[in-house]
């Protein structure tokens, strides 16, 4: 199952399921009346959607009689971020083997994580506002891990069935912040730093989030080309690890970290700046494209 978070005609928001395969043009609209005894509000909020989700609902869905008249066309609607209101965004640092052997860095012996604030979120399409202080920010291509029950000191061969679905993430980074504070708090946490795509596949589709291949290109050349299987600590690990810290609640969105090709890792850096465009592709998701801004101080 593919999900999409749209806007509608009328300006409400929407959740839709995309039908068929590949490239779709048509969505089920799960805001439309057939399906509100089934949903409620949830046809309108991915979040309450993603809390609500059982295999039984899915299975009331497709029972839904005449549910052809809830699909829309998507060149008629506007897609945004598929969670657009997270509840919050754990990232993982240093967890990509490749990226740690570019730097020729140690491997951690447990996970670096660190908290993305949910109002950086910004979805496909939509720019990215580089700080009027910054000169060297990075992006990240990163596989996104969406939470669909609450994990609290969980193991890791519990973590899947906690697991809700995957999307395409780019952590947006200002390395100068990081740098300069010793910590990621200021440099991960600036506005517009959280683009995420438009569609969530669901965990049953996706074989296994460890071999998917993910690229990065900037102005069309290629600086990040990878694949899942060179994480560090596996999805297992890595959430089970943060369950032990904090508890994660349905909704909340684990980012991965990212693999070799950072802006840094260029001579000279390959630093975002005004007019670039980004674009990120993690095989069986999707696509995930932004245009960079320099915010304009008149």
């Amino acid at each position: 199952m593919r999900l999409i978070s749209f806007i509608k005609n009328n300006g409400t928001v929407a959740v839709g399921i995309l039908q068929g395969s590949g490239a779709a043009t048509l969505a089920l609209d799960l805001s439309h009346p057939a399906f509100a005894s089934l949903l409620g509000n949830a046809g309108h909020s991915m979040l309450d959607f993603i809390a609500l989700h059982t295999p039984d609902l899915l299975q009331a869905i497709e029972a839904v009689t005449d549910k052809e008249r809830a699909l829309i066309d998507l060149a008629h609607v506007q897609t945004i971020a598929a969670l657009p209101n997270p509840r919050k965004i754990v990232g993982a640092a240093f967890n990509y083997k490749d990226a740690l052997d570019e730097k020729q860095q140690e491997y951690p012996s447990e996970p670096v994580i660190f908290i993305k604030s949910a109002s950086t979120i910004i979805g496909d399409g939509e720019p990215i506002v580089l700080p009027d202080n910054a000169t060297q920010t990075t992006y990240e291509a990163e596989l996104a891990v969406i939470i669909g029950r609450q994990a609290l000191n969980i193991a890791p061969a519990q973590v899947m069935d906690h697991v809700f679905g995957y999307a395409i993430f780019n952590d947006v980074s200002v390395s100068e912040f990081v740098r300069a504070d010793k910590n990621f708090v200021r440099g991960k946490n600036q506005q517009t730093s959280g683009p995420l795509g438009s569609i969530i596949v669901d965990r049953d589709g996706i074989a296994d989030p460890h071999q998917l291949n993910i690229s990065l290109a900037l102005n069309g050349e290629v600086l990040q080309k990878s694949s899942t299987s060179k994480m560090l600590f596996k999805i297992p690990e890595l959430i089970s690890y943060i369950s032990s810290k904090m508890p994660l609640d349905v909704g909340d969105i684990v980012a991965t970290g990212t693999p070799a090709g950072v802006a840094a890792s260029y001579q000279p850096g390959k630093w975002l700046k005004d007019g670039d465009e980004v674009v990120i592709n993690i095989e069986h998701i999707g696509q995930l494209s932004n245009r960079v801004h320099k915010r304009s101080n008149t």
